[in-house]
């Protein structure tokens, strides 16, 4: 019998009827010598500390570091999940072969490897992987089965992540709340969630501190016009009206036209990262919002895998595109034009060397039925931008016109589209902001160098802006590029190795710190907390809140998924860093006082008690306390 175990019941539904499985059991679907079944998500999680070493259960500094000789893993201490367990574990004990159907990720594959430890797993095992859920793609996947050995190093680079948050918050959650925390509450430090606070209360403090300087400029309006002056702002009255007495008497010159033409790509196709943005831009989506209708869409088997990093399709794909726009049929207007000529296939899509795993999130070809309104405007989205890339580029001219008052130089720039390309695609999608900018864009009037006349000069007083705070569309992608402001594609692409979290975690990480309450929303700006500041400000050790470093440990991990750095030695580097954080929090002798908190924003419910270890943190009448009260443990903390 060859064992099948998807990541989710609906997937192991779609898999089992593909194969000919249809008697329904409890747990798993059987038929045709296939049995089907399914975890949910995680089913295994590292052991807590306490499994380790019974000492490490209570909260005390004298037990810290935590560094177990060897990790290990367990069942989740849920009904449902222990029974579901036991249906696969007997599942595999007969099984002649087992094919891991877990979604085709990095985190797919260590849920399905530890469910498959745990359930000593001893026969054959292949590996399905497929980026799309449609019968063709899952027929496609089946025919050309991989052996599981191929995936070793994806399973050796998650399981070095999960050791790694592990052993550093673990480790450096307790340091601290035991150090700062003066029992009052936990303070929760992790590999990513921190580095990504420390860049929202960095924002946040450049604007508290942020003190406005006044500047001047000067500009003039010739033939309707406005010119600016090349010598850009004029930080005094005085400069600035110097150089406007001068202009005044005089007629404006133009000294020079030059016209250059060039074209526009359309916007790369979405990764995770950047679907998040554009639908919190477009339609203020949390990103974690967006990561669930995207998920949805997959499973409804109209869009491919979703939490991917790269804007770029496989070369297998083009022979592919074809039928993708005839599927699409609410699009035909747009698609027509394209399947009636050869696709055009262009680096900027096609690439090879930008594809590991998967390639960019796209339609599958399958007509969407059944969406909700949420999900027809993100996959409205997918299929413009899909549809777009296949549009011939926009031609634009771009006019620069340079004019001169007794010396004083001043240049005007504007933009004409000659031909709009594949801009016609989103035609009827434009917001009113991208209205506005091309309104800004608009053409010049026809200039002739040597022509002059008369000008109106005015000199304006401006003040310098502090920067703004962070959006999540902003924040995702700091986190992409590890806190580097960057709006080229190019370059962002090539920052991506270094970025901070994974596509797949990164919305996860800013609900952690919401629920965390270390920051808030406010209309969409996200702010940090008291709570949130205070603990940045507490960790005195860069180690911990740099993105730069994180970025770095990214890389790493994702250098052990190719094969070119050890996991062994990734482990080591952090095992070492640790302990070297907890010296230097140990040795910390300054007098802090206990971390100010935000009683509205206070709630450690459910959090491990930081006296004991032994219970969770419960609501009682104005108080919380320890689960564990009944059995002596006095830890309580009043709101």
């Amino acid at each position: 019998m060859i064992v099948c175990i998807a990541e989710k019941p609906s997937v192991a539904r779609d898999i089992a009827e593909i194969l000919g499985a249809k008697t329904r059991k409890d747990g798993y679907i059987e038929g045709n010598g296939y049995q089907v079944t399914w975890t949910f998500g995680h089913l295994c999680s590292l052991l807590e500390p306490h499994e380790y070493a019974p000492e490490w259960k209570a909260w005390t500094l004298s037990q810290l570091p935590m560094i177990p000789q060897r990790f290990g893993i367990k069942v989740m201490n849920d009904s449902g999940i222990q029974k579901q367990f036991k249906v696969i574990e007997t599942l595999m004990a007969n099984a002649d072969e087992v094919i891991n159907c877990g979604d085709a990720g990095q985190e797919g594959e260590l849920i399905q490897r530890w469910v498959m430890q745990k359930a000593l797993c001893k026969c054959p095992v292949k590996r399905l992987w497929i980026s799309s859920l449609t019968e063709e793609a899952i027929r496609e996947g089946f025919a050309k089965l991989k052996d599981q050995s191929e995936f070793q190093r994806l399973y050796e680079a998650g399981l070095s992540r999960a050791i790694g948050d592990w052993l550093l918050g673990m480790n450096a959650t307790r340091l601290y709340t035991l150090k700062y925390g003066k029992n009052r509450q936990v303070l929760s430090i992790g590999r990513v969630q921190t580095p990504t606070l420390a860049l929202i209360v960095n924002r946040q403090l450049e604007i508290e501190n942020f003190k406005p300087e006044a500047y001047w400029e000067l500009k003039t309006v010739y033939r309707d016009t406005l010119f600016s002056a090349a010598k850009g702002r004029f930080s005094t009255v005085e400069e600035g009206t110097g150089f406007l007495e001068t202009v005044k008497a005089a007629d404006f010159f133009i000294t020079d036209i030059s016209i250059k033409k060039g074209t526009e790509s359309a916007p790369r196709l979405f990764d995770l990262t950047s679907l998040q943005v554009e639908c919190n831009k477009k339609f203020g989506f949390s990103a974690d919002e967006t990561l669930k209708l995207i998920q949805s869409l997959y499973e409804k088997k109209v869009t491919t895998y979703p939490r991917v990093d790269t804007t770029y399709l496989s070369d297998d794909m083009y022979p592919k595109i074809p039928d993708i726009l005839k599927g699409i049929k609410d699009y035909d207007l747009l698609t027509k034009p394209l399947l009636a000529a050869k696709i055009p296939k262009t680096k900027k899509v096609f690439d090879n060397t930008k594809v590991t795993d998967h390639h960019a999130i796209i339609p599958t070809g399958v007509q969407p039925t059944a969406l909700n309104d949420n999900e027809k405007r993100v996959f409205n989205l997918v299929a413009l931008r899909f549809i777009a890339n296949f549009y011939p580029e926009c031609k634009i001219s771009t006019t620069t016109v340079l004019g001169e008052v007794e010396k004083v130089e001043f240049k005007v720039t504007g933009k004409q589209i000659l031909d709009p390309g594949w801009r016609i695609v989103f035609e009827k999608t434009k917001t009113e902001e991208e209205k506005e900018t091309e309104e800004d864009e608009k053409t010049l009037p026809l200039f002739v160098k040597g022509e002059s006349g008369p000008h109106e000069p005015t000199l304006a007083e401006k003040w310098t802006s502090p920067p703004k705070p962070y959006t999540e569309a902003t924040l995702l992608r700091a986190m992409e590029t590890a806190g580097k402001l960057v709006d080229n594609d190019e370059l962002r692409e090539a920052l991506k190795e270094n970025g901070i979290g994974r596509p797949s975690t990164r919305a996860a990480i800013i609900e952690t710190l919401f629920k965390r309450d270390y920051i808030k929303k406010e209309r969409k700006n996200l702010i940090a907390t008291n709570t949130g500041v205070d603990l940045i400000q507490t960790i005195q050790d860069e180690l911990l809140k740099s993105a730069e470093l994180t970025g770095l440990w990214e890389k790493k991990l994702r250098q052990v998924e190719r094969g070119e750095y050890e996991a062994k030695a990734f482990l080591e580097e952090l095992k070492e860093m640790v302990r070297q954080i907890v010296f230097n929090v140990k040795s910390d002798n300054r007098r802090m006082n206990s971390l100010q908190v935000e009683k509205k924003a206070e709630n450690p419910v459910g959090l491990v008690c930081p006296l004991c270890g032994k219970g969770t943190i419960i609501k009682g009448h104005r108080a919380y306390g320890c689960s564990e009260w009944k059995n002596g443990c006095t830890f309580r903390q009043s709101f």
